[in-house]
């Protein structure tokens, strides 16, 4: 793919990583390096690429040349990300977004500023997604639903028709949403989680951890060592 645009990821760890990666095979983005806060400054380069202390990047990459995505997941219901996101902006960078090649976006879908959508999403028609939203891999996005600023879906989560996922919410791996649902603000809702009716803000829906059988894996299959 033709590289027109120059990118900086803010951040050096696994996210940093894929999305460099993403970027680099599967956008119109050159990945031209990376910045952390100077705290946790530990290594000078990645990729091959200069990692930079945040608080200087300006030094290093001209607000008017290259873009930035802030590649952090959901820390502090996703207060980190969010936190880089709008330094970077009042340091003049725009933000960049990337959407997989593989993903499915309807055409009158519309899609704020600084999201990452990766492989196999479906997003239907109608569907509004606000700022700095992730959608890892896998998910479908019902018509007609909205996913508010500074959310983070994890992958092959359901959010059915006519929804609304509230501000800085996570939504955890195999979760479902049933259709004309409102979950609200700052909601953590965890693996395989169902939600049938409106939430409060500010709520936590735990997953729970089944209890194992009081028979051994494998003396029920049978299985010699």
């Amino acid at each position: 793919m033709i590289k027109t645009k120059k990118v900086v990821i803010l951040g050096d760890s696994a996210f940093a990583e894929v999305a460099y990666e993403c970027f680099t095979r599967d956008s119109e983005y050159e990945v031209v390096g990376f910045s952390v806060n100077s705290a946790f400054l530990e290594r000078n380069e990645l990729f091959g690429l200069p990692v930079v202390p945040l608080e200087e990047i300006e030094r290093f990459f001209d607000p008017e040349q290259v873009e930035f995505y802030a590649a952090l997941v959901y820390s502090q219901l996703n207060r980190l990300r969010t936190r880089f996101y709008e330094e970077a902006k009042s340091k003049g960078y725009r933000p960049a977004s990337y959407i997989s090649s593989r993903a499915f976006v309807w055409p009158n879908a519309v899609l704020g500023e600084h999201c990452f959508i990766f492989e196999d999403n479906t997003i239907q028609p109608f569907v509004k997604i606000g700022n700095n939203v992730v959608l890892w891999s896998g998910n479908h996005v019902g018509h007609h639903s909205v996913i508010e600023d500074n959310c983070f879906i994890s992958s092959h989560a359901v959010i059915s028709g006519f929804c609304t996922v509230g501000r800085n919410t996570f939504i955890g791996v195999n979760s479902a949403i049933a259709n004309n649902v409102v979950i609200g603000a700052d909601n953590w809702l965890g693996v395989g989680v169902n939600i049938l009716k409106n939430t409060d803000p500010d709520c936590i829906f735990k997953s729970e951890q089944p209890e194992p059988a009081k028979v051994s894996a494998r003396r029920f299959f049978k299985a010699r060592t």
